[in-house]
């Protein structure tokens, strides 16, 4: 993180290639000296590293996100507000936020009236709401956009110059808008862009209603009377987060609006937004933990009365493509798992971006057994009943073709049916074409896979 705080001062953050220790300082631009401001250590990594710094005028006052301990519940994060002492070189430190939430970005500090505003998750994990806290007194703290619009609960914002108004983008679970709201009167609000064609063609289409945890649709009656295929998304990083209120578009969605695909996402350890003992959990486990709690979900979903066991696929992108091959590896007997389709996935972390690897992993030359135990390849034995279906772009610079090479490999090693679509000079994120028509495959695959068998069964009349 690099800022210009001055016309003649910047901060900078220097970040071990461990990642685990950082240190923040004041440089003068114009003779290059530095001043260390704060250090900031971790047993297992950093998170947050690439979040701005705010400084008062005379740098006196700076103010950033850092863990805090909230009892037995762990570290979360919240906004800290260190000041220097002139005659010690103690700094006194204190902390503005805190409780079991986090505060996800400090958005503008209001030095005139000793105001920071900043994005959070105290009203819900799945929520971003914009809020406003003193930094004098017991430093209280207001909601800014809580109630502000029904189909509006994750938030993100800009603060104008003079701290008066703000642009919030309303990014769901409603259609995404634009919205212009000024701090003297946060109960109105001014429009700036409504997205009214994508919200008319919703509309039309009956289109699909987000809840936290569940997508439904009018047209369907989940009783024990019907029973639907399965769909698991694994599409989130670590430390991300799949179920919010974060509106979407996908050929997930697609399916759950127009077929009878009931589509699911879960986060269990090693997500974020819910402290930092959830989100360490994965710390050298890739491929253990993160897994062990998505097949406990899958077994959990299983058993709903209407969801028919024999129509589980599951689909994962980077990341999420590492963790849908695991957990193949390890449905391998049972053979739950009926399809899945993986695009850019992840096989040997070695050959991953070093500072991901190593952030999770630890350095290849120290703990060589923790990526060799995080290998897919060598223990995967079987597919899917159903096939596996593989997307990967030959320009990916993010997770290398190599990856999906070596799995090809091993995929006819094993005798495995699969099915491959290749991008050529495409990245990770494929342009709009390419895009689309992966979008139609993966409908297509997925529609052959899960609606396969008669979507409208008595359970009464087949076990009679």
């Amino acid at each position: 993180m690099v800022k210009w705080i001055s016309a003649t001062h910047l901060a900078v953050r220097w970040l071990r290639r461990s990642q685990n220790a950082s240190v923040l300082a004041v440089c003068d631009a114009m003779t290059g000296s530095c001043l260390e401001r704060h250090q900031e250590t971790s047993e297992a990594w950093l998170t947050m590293q690439d979040s701005e710094a705010w400084f008062s005028r005379d740098r006196s006052r700076l103010f950033l996100t850092l863990p805090v301990k909230q009892g037995g519940q762990g570290d979360f994060q919240h906004i800290s507000m260190i000041i220097k002492k002139l005659r010690s070189d103690q700094n006194e430190v204190r902390h503005l936020t805190s409780g079991d939430w986090e505060v996800t970005r400090i958005v503008a500090y209001d030095e005139s009236n000793q105001i920071i505003y900043f994005l959070s998750t105290e009203d819900s994990p799945q929520r971003r709401h914009l809020y406003s806290v003193s930094t004098l007194g017991l430093f209280p703290r207001r909601c800014l956009t809580c109630g502000l619009r029904q189909d509006c609960t994750f938030f993100d914002a800009d603060v104008s110059p003079d701290s008066q108004r703000a642009v919030l983008r309303c990014k769901g679970p409603g259609v995404p808008s634009v919205l212009l709201l000024h701090f003297d009167d946060v109960t109105s609000y001014f429009v700036l862009e409504d997205n009214l064609p994508l919200r008319s063609a919703l509309e039309i289409r009956q289109g699909i209603q987000s809840k936290t945890k569940k997508i439904s649709h009018d047209l369907f009656d989940f009783s024990e009377s019907f029973l639907y295929g399965l769909l698991l998304m694994l599409d989130s990083p670590p430390g991300g987060q799949g179920v919010s209120d974060d509106f979407q578009l996908g050929f997930d969605w697609l399916l759950a609006s127009t077929e009878q695909v009931i589509v699911a996402r879960v986060d269990g350890r090693g997500s974020g937004f819910r402290g930092q003992r959830l989100r360490h959990q994965i710390h050298q486990k890739l491929g253990t933990v993160d897994v062990q709690d998505q097949l406990a979900a899958l077994a959990s979903l299983e058993k709903l009365l209407y969801v028919d066991r024999t129509r589980i696929g599951i689909y994962g992108q980077g990341y999420g493509g590492y963790v849908a091959l695991e957990m193949l590896k390890a449905t391998a007997v049972d053979g739950s798992i009926h399809c899945a389709a993986v695009q850019a996935p992840i096989v040997d972390w070695s050959m991953y971006a070093s500072a991901f690897s190593e952030r999770y992993l630890g350095s290849p030359s120290t703990d060589y057994q923790v990526y060799q135990a995080s290998q897919v390849l060598p223990s995967l034995r079987s597919q899917p009943r159903g096939g596996l279906l593989l997307a990967h772009g030959t320009a990916d610079a993010n997770v290398h073709f190599q990856h999906s090479a070596e799995l090809i490999k091993h995929l006819i090693q094993i005798g495995a049916n699969y099915t491959m679509q290749i991008y050529p000079d495409e990245g990770h994120f494929l342009s709009l074409a390419s895009q689309l028509q992966l979008t139609q495959s993966l409908i297509g695959y997925f529609k052959g896979c899960l609606l396969d068998s008669p979507p409208s069964l008595r359970r009464q009349q087949d076990e009679d």
